[in-house]
């Protein structure tokens, strides 16, 4: 790199000094033909002049404006400068001096010299200067299709496998790459051969930019790194020349591995694009395609992409001789979680009250990314209050406003709004305690957070991946539980249910159409998903059933959600003494948390909840914001089933839907 900086800066100066070589020269030639003439020395006053001439001492003369130059009658050469004499020329005639008349010759200014051959210096200036970029690198003039990966150096990459944690089996999986690397004859004495392309799929969060850091870190071969958007510009043809330059880079590199992030940019399906079939994404996708696998072999160059929509990528791109393997970066488990936190943690002193595993138990669903931020919201709390290090508090207190986002303690509300809120979150507390087997409570809130007026928050005890019937049952019963309370106790409805009823109806919906777990219908699926790969979502749902289906449909949801509010009710009345106790307690204090809410209802404190056994990761957040809708659909999907992260936060607006 200082090699070719300081040939550049060479040229430069070779270029500028040729510059000012030719200036120069144009200068003086122009300098010296207006100055250098004949006779300029021997000058001689007009009243000589005229005195000679009529003496008959003048043979010859010029005239050239104001200027006269001559010569006497021994030869000798003078010039002079005459008035406007009208009876100069009658004069001259009658002595019979042989008279010469020549154009006016001023000698021009510098800015006559600069105007005159600027132009020129200009062309010459540009003609070098395009001459310069036809040959040089990417990102100037003329070189629109040169590939813009960066190549990085050992002193870039400081991130290594030991900086990576909570995804042991994709790091297994890469870390047999930079073996083959290191060494080939290992596995090519079997009849292996190397991998042409590793694909890293994960939601986003999960890690896969840093695990393609700390391949980079961790091999010895030239590592070029680039983002699927760098291929695509504004002009045509542009996409397709950069992944040529992006491939002749690696042969002549190679071995060496080339990173693509977000490949999903250039890698969708074709034939969908709205510009027609001749897409320029198209384009450049089918070049990726032939140099990853066509009739030219691109032997020790390893193509490592990252993604988290894997649906959305063309069949050919992820066929085998193009990515043999694919790589799942999933959500960390508790165990990963805890490994995380600390790798989060080396640069933190952290208080000795702070137990990681407590947090890493408390945050299920949460991605490297999310621990990554617990950590840092924690320390700079901690910075706030003028710390020496990071205590229980700040961690607790950084947990909160992830999962339930910052307090509004400065937000004025009206007792009776907060009386609502009260009863509203004292009935789903309630109701979740109540009913066997839910999620333990572990705080209700009052105070209004994020887009809440108040939430009540549930964490798992173990994670779950497939959800039965009768825990989806439940969840909807939680989430009736505060307009039940609202129902029972004010006798009035809000629009704090808004969102409550909006998921309730949505669980309702997936159970009967999805999940087939309606007694009536069946075991039978309902809509046809419809999904634009270009758009990147879905845009709507074709409907594949008749009339009289979607009628059956709608009785099966509002049965299933009536059932839940019936079951709900029962439980709130027949314990309405403990729902008036909650409600108080939470006027009270504002905040209770599962120990307090525990004691308030049966009197007793929970056991201690166990730690749980090393699983794989729900898929989503079991807690969000109450204005939320939880996820409905991961594209990454970990196994047969999607979990559900379903959070029972009553929340009352602070200002009603607009109608």
């Amino acid at each position: 790199m200082s090699e070719q900086k300081n040939n550049n800066n060479k040229l430069y100066k070779n270029i500028a000094m040729w510059l000012i070589i030719v200036a120069t020269v144009i200068l003086m030639f122009n300098l010296l033909s207006y100055n250098n003439k004949p006779g300029m020395s021997n000058m001689i006053v007009f009243s000589d002049f005229i005195s000679s001439v009529d003496s008959g001492n003048v043979n010859e003369i010029t005239i050239s404006g104001n200027s006269i130059t001559g010569k006497f009658s021994d030869g000798r050469s003078f010039t002079t400068y005459t008035p406007n004499d009208p009876t100069l020329v009658d004069r001259l005639r009658l002595k019979g001096v042989r008279i010469t008349a020549e154009p006016v010759m001023d000698s021009p200014s510098w800015g006559t010299i600069f105007v005159s051959w600027f132009p020129m210096l200009l062309l010459i200036g540009v003609w070098i200067f395009f001459m310069r970029q036809m040959q040089g690198g990417g990102g100037k003039a003329m070189s629109f299709g040169k590939s813009k990966a960066k190549l990085l150096t050992e002193d870039q990459t400081k991130v290594t496998f030991k900086d990576v944690a909570g995804i042991d089996e994709a790091k297994q999986d890469v870390e047999e790459i930079i073996d083959f690397l290191k060494d080939p004859k290992k596995f090519t004495r079997l009849g292996g051969r190397i991998p042409k392309g590793v694909l890293l799929v994960g939601s986003p969060g999960t890690g896969k930019t840093l695990l393609a850091k700390a391949i980079a870190g961790e091999a010895d071969v030239p590592y070029f790194s680039i983002s699927g958007s760098d291929f695509v510009e504004m002009f045509v043809g542009v996409g397709a020349s950069r992944v040529r330059d992006l491939f002749i880079q690696g042969k002549k590199n190679a071995p060496c591995i080339i990173f693509i992030d977000e490949i999903d940019a250039v890698g969708r399906h074709r034939g969908a694009g709205l510009g027609g079939g001749h897409d320029e994404r198209e384009q450049t996708l089918n070049q990726l395609l032939v140099e990853m696998d066509g009739f030219e072999s691109n032997e020790g160059v390893i193509i490592v992409a990252a993604t988290n929509r894997p649906d959305v990528l063309d069949p050919a791109l992820l066929r085998p001789g193009r990515f043999d393997r694919t790589v799942i970066v999933p959500k960390p488990d508790v165990k990963g979680r805890e490994e995380i936190l600390k790798v989060h943690a080396k640069k933190t002193p952290l208080e000795e009250d702070v137990e990681l595993k407590v947090y890493a138990q408390g945050t299920p669903g949460f991605s490297g990314a999310d621990l990554s931020n617990l950590v840092n919201e924690a320390a700079l709390m901690a910075a706030r209050r003028g710390k020496e290090s990071v205590g229980k508090s700040e961690f607790d207190e950084a947990k909160d406003k992830l999962l339930m986002g910052s307090e509004r303690k400065s937000m004025i509300i009206s007792d009776d709004e907060k009386k609502n809120t009260a009863y509203h979150e004292a009935g789903h507390t309630l109701v979740a305690r109540l009913i066997p087997g839910t999620d333990p409570i572990h705080k209700v809130s009052i105070i209004p957070r994020g887009m809440a007026l108040g939430l009540t928050q549930q964490l798992p005890i173990d994670e779950k991946h497939t959800y039965d019937k009768e825990h989806l049952l439940d969840n909807i019963c939680v989430l009736m539980g505060g307009r039940v309370a609202e129902e029972q106790v004010l006798k009035h409805m809000t629009t704090g249910a808004g969102n409550d009823i909006e998921r309730a109806t949505e669980l309702a919906r997936k159970m009967v159409c999805e999940w087939g777990m309606s007694d009536t219908i069946g075991p039978l699926t309902f809509g046809k998903k419809e999904e634009h790969v270009f758009l990147g979502m879905e845009t709507g749902q074709g409907r594949n059933f008749s009339e009289q289906t979607a009628i059956e449909i709608d009785t099966e949801i509002k049965k299933t959600v009536m059932g839940s509010h019936k079951r709900a009710t029962k439980l709130l009345v027949d314990n309405i003494d403990k729902l008036h106790k909650l409600a108080k307690a939470l006027l009270e204090k504002e905040v209770l948390d599962g120990d307090e809410v525990e004691e308030i209802v049966f009197g007793t404190k929970p056991p201690k909840r166990k730690s749980p056994p090393k699983v794989e990761p729900p898929e989503s957040d079991q807690s969000r914001s109450a204005d939320e809708a939880p996820p409905v659909k991961d594209k990454v999907k970990p196994g047969p089933l999607e979990p559900l992260g379903i959070s029972h936060e009553g929340v009352t607006p602070a200002k009603p839907p607009a109608k």
